[in-house]
């Protein structure tokens, strides 16, 4: 499992800083409380499995996945589900609520979408649930090869 340390290495490398904080920041609301911008402007990371197939998908804070649209984007069929917090850590290296983009299996497919863009910046965690990284959407997408697609829907709808 990749720590909060290897992921700040690995930016480091490529001259990113990495926030952190004493307070937790596992939601949208709380890291955005914490950096001082808007839960939309919070890059958040959730795995789902689509016919038991992982897909990562980055979004922003004030989205939800719309599974019809992540299908059709991965080319996979079949249920879409979230997995259990054990298979979280098992596909991606890290535990619910710090799940970042960075340093996952190579196999792992990142879809970032569209509603990133709205923003100069964004901030995906840093690898636990107590940091975020400051990255504009493009950067963002050439560090972890994420396809950007029109996944997502506003909250509410």
């Amino acid at each position: 499992m990749p720590s909060l340390n290897d992921v700040r290495r690995w930016l480091d490398d490529r001259q990113v800083e990495v926030l952190t904080f004493v307070e937790e920041t596992p939601t949208a609301a709380t890291a955005a409380r914490a950096v001082g911008c808007s839960p939309a402007e919070i890059a958040k990371s959730i795995l789902f499995l689509i016919g038991g197939q992982p897909v990562l998908v980055v979004t922003s804070g004030d989205m939800k996945v719309k599974s019809s649209l992540l299908k059709k984007a991965a080319g996979l069929t079949g249920k879409v589900r979230l997995p259990a917090a054990e298979e979280v850590l098992d596909r991606t290296g890290y535990t619910p609520g710090g799940v970042c983009p960075f340093l996952l299996p190579d196999d792992l497919p990142v879809f970032l979408d569209e509603s990133l863009w709205r923003f100069a910046t964004v901030y995906p965690a840093g690898g636990d649930d107590h940091s975020a990284v400051p990255l504009s959407p493009d950067r963002l997408a050439r560090l972890v090869a994420g396809r950007r697609a029109g996944i997502c829907i506003p909250l509410g709808d």
